[in-house]
């Protein structure tokens, strides 16, 4: 399996998407923080799942005495988004996105 496909794989999982989406929000987090947000996963569950995190890259971790602690590595994502949005693709769908914001923050009424 080339990079690309593990970075796909490991982020099809809704439980590791959640790990990325609170490492995102708090950057630093211990495994038994993310154990705590992602009930009723054990921590032996949280743990394969930052393994396979840290195996793609998009998670790298570090042992501070007995704590270990998972920071974010957004690159994986952010290559495997350039891969197939040009410049000019990212701003077509930036401004796709704007309008359906607009369109649904006025309740969708012209």
């Amino acid at each position: 399996m080339d990079r690309t496909d593990a970075v796909i794989a490991a982020i099809a999982d809704p439980s590791r998407r959640r790990i990325l989406d609170l490492l995102r929000v708090a950057d630093g987090r211990t495994v038994g923080d993310l154990t705590a947000e992602l009930t009723p996963l054990g921590r032996h569950a949280v743990l394969k799942h930052v393994g396979v995190l840290e195996r793609t890259g998009l998670v790298v971790s570090r042992k501070e005495g007995r704590v270990r602690r998972c920071h974010l590595n957004a690159v994986p994502i952010v290559e495997l988004a350039q891969r197939w949005i040009d410049d000019f693709g990212a701003r077509a769908a930036s401004g796709l996105l704007a309008l359906r914001d607009d369109l649904e923050h006025d309740g969708g009424t012209p």
